[in-house]
């Protein structure tokens, strides 16, 4: 990757690529979108990139698939039909996945040029200001993101303040192959997410507002499995994503970060393990790429050679009144933190 393939202007603001690293991790992070474009692990003395990314801001802007390595905002995931209601007033969002909301909608976070608030080589800050009534959303929200190393950890804080109250729900959009972005299908990896219930979705893949056990099913990775092991099973849930597209609720341990969940790669023995602070985690395995789109190093992203491990609160939560809240007031910060780290 070349730096000046990722300088240019977008809605007149300035798009540029930053480099964190240390002896073990670098991670290369552009403004458009605040998104991971690469990372990469030293293994043997080898770099491993083990996230998926496009070479220029270019190939970001022309691509059929918009989210890698992004954070995704206002709210990750989906918000059904696009509408929820805050005392009483019902706010309607921009429908980009019929017939729901998804990812904050087609100018959500993932689409506009964070500021750079502090660059060094260990950490990034990043900030936005989304204005009251962006993709239908109500409140002037200010989120900051940070990216810092901290040995063989990539750690990814949150913070945001509304001045009206709002919903909110960030996540980290990576897709990882831990055997090399580009190189394998991830359906080898072995997988443990520490959860006993997912979310179970309808048929637009919103929640039904069930908690199903995991025990006896697809879903059950509390001891590790590999992720093709029961993909192509005979399960309802697995017909609606396509695969595995579903929100695990974590099983947390008090308020810090706890382990979410561990992979591996089935051809570099290196390992991820997952900590966050969120009650939630979105298993997704590249069910809908076909190899369209030409990744680093020229590389095609065909059918699930990546798979995502998006830390976050639920699917539709505000309108799920049982589910943990995501709605923001004037006055509250919010703040998430979630690490990924290697294990070579």
């Amino acid at each position: 990757m070349k730096r000046e393939d990722f300088k240019a202007a977008i809605n007149g603001k300035d798009t540029d690529l930053f480099v964190l690293k240390n002896e073990k991790l670098e991670v290369c992070i552009t403004n458009y979108g605040a998104r991971i474009v690469s990372l990469k692990v030293l293994k043997d003395n080898h770099w491993i990139d083990v996230v998926m990314g496009f070479d220029s801001i270019k190939d970001y802007l022309s691509k059929d698939e918009i989210y890698h390595g992004t954070i995704v905002g206002r709210y990750a995931n989906r918000i059904a039909r696009g509408q929820f209601s805050i005392d009483g007033k019902t706010y309607a969002l921009n429908i980009n996945n019929k017939p729901n909301h998804l990812h904050g909608g087609p100018d959500g976070f993932h689409n506009q040029v964070w500021e750079v608030v502090n660059a060094s080589e260990k950490e990034l800050v990043l900030s936005y200001l989304s204005k009251d009534g962006e993709e239908g959303y109500p409140g002037n929200l200010q989120t900051m993101v940070t990216y810092r190393l901290s040995g063989n950890e990539l750690e990814i804080h949150f913070e945001a303040k509304t001045d009206k109250t709002t919903v909110l729900n960030l996540t980290n959009h990576s897709y990882f192959n831990l055997n090399g972005q580009g190189t394998s299908t991830v359906l080898d990896h072995t997988l443990e997410i520490k959860a006993d219930h997912v979310t179970p979705v309808d048929e637009t893949l919103i929640p039904t507002g069930e908690l199903m056990p995991v025990e006896g099913t697809p879903f059950d990775f509390r001891a590790p499995h590999t992720i093709g092991e029961r993909i192509a099973e005979d399960h309802i849930q697995l017909a609606y994503g396509g695969g595995y597209d579903h929100n695990y609720v974590l099983n947390r341990n008090g308020e810090g970060r706890t382990l979410a969940a561990k992979a591996t790669g089935d051809k570099t023995g290196l390992t991820m393990e997952v900590y966050t602070t969120e009650p939630g985690i979105q298993l997704y395995t590249g069910n809908f790429m076909k190899g369209l789109n030409t990744l680093k190093g020229g590389y095609k992203d065909d059918l699930r050679t990546g798979f995502c491990l998006e830390t976050q609160h639920f699917p539709d939560s505000p309108n799920q009144a049982h589910f943990p809240s995501t709605f923001l007031s004037p006055g509250e910060v919010f703040k998430s933190s979630t690490s990924f780290g290697f294990i070579v």
